[in-house]
């Protein structure tokens, strides 16, 4: 066993609970939710927690794209084994990339997307969080009932956004849903592209979507683009860059940890069924 297993399987030990999902969303397309996801996972990591992602976008997903993973088995594969599974069988599907974290794919295909129930997606979520300390999951763009199903089971949900006004003006109404659903307390803003140049900066963004302390990652389109084109997460091959110390910084904030209590989560379900209902 490596000395980085070793610290998995000892953290593991010491913390038998459940682990905590991250739920990564944004109101655009765009805007560098995969990338941010895939960072995210590896930092995690980097910090002895063992890490799983899923592609929570099941019909364009591109966390295989965004880590090199070449790997032909995908979230449709499981499905087929669905009644059956348990997290040891769930294992053969994960896609294991060089950093450690594992990745659970999206469908080869768009259609395959109507196959997945969210019965399925509870199910093996919850599986994937027995074997994990934490499963990050890429959301589609906006709320599709998938996407919804996902978000109410997340300890933490980050809303990805950057200084453009049509990312400002979809995210402020994805963030009045969540108040709707009683889900606000579980969320945290990124701006993404903080510095980037925009007749608004990061503190007019702040107060447009009435966050106090939103989480900033800067801007560094040619590491961000270097890392997507060739399949690298830059917290690996650009560790000391702004962008990835950002990352890392963001990888310690979530980890210290901000579990709701269980009668906030029974009003948060609560509230949610009733939106859910009424949407269907």
């Amino acid at each position: 066993m490596t000395s980085h297993d070793e610290m998995q399987t000892a953290h593991k030990n010491m913390n038998p609970q459940r682990g905590k999902l991250i739920a990564v969303c944004s109101a655009k397309g765009g805007i560098g939710r995969t990338t941010l996801t895939v960072n995210l996972a590896v930092a995690l990591l980097k910090k002895n927690f063992s890490v799983g992602i899923l592609d929570g976008d099941f019909q364009f997903g591109d966390v295989n794209l965004a880590m090199d993973l070449k790997f032909s088995l995908t979230i449709k594969d499981v499905l087929e084994e669905i009644e059956t599974l348990d997290e040891h069988s769930l294992a053969n599907y994960l896609a294991v990339h060089e950093s450690g974290v594992k990745v659970l794919s999206a469908p080869n295909r768009p259609e395959f997307a109507d196959l997945i129930t969210s019965e399925s997606i509870i199910k093996i979520i919850n599986l994937m969080l027995t074997q994990h300390d934490y499963v990050v999951v890429d959301t589609s763009v906006g709320l599709n009932d998938q996407t919804l199903r996902i978000i109410e089971q997340a300890d933490q949900i980050l809303v990805v956004t950057n200084l453009e006004m049509a990312a400002l003006k979809n995210t402020k109404l994805l963030l009045e849903t969540f108040d709707i659903l009683d889900l606000r307390l579980k969320v945290r803003v990124i701006i993404n592209r903080s510095n980037m140049e925009s007749v608004i900066n990061a503190t007019d963004a702040a107060k447009i979507l009435s966050e106090e302390s939103p989480i900033t990652i800067p801007n560094d389109f040619q590491v961000c683009s270097q890392s997507i084109n060739l399949g690298v997460p830059f917290v690996i091959k650009n560790g000391k860059s702004e962008v990835a110390k950002s990352v890392f910084k963001m990888a310690e904030l979530l980890s210290r940890g901000n579990v709701i209590t269980s009668q906030k989560a029974k009003k948060q379900h609560s509230s949610f069924s009733k939106w859910f209902s009424k949407k269907r």
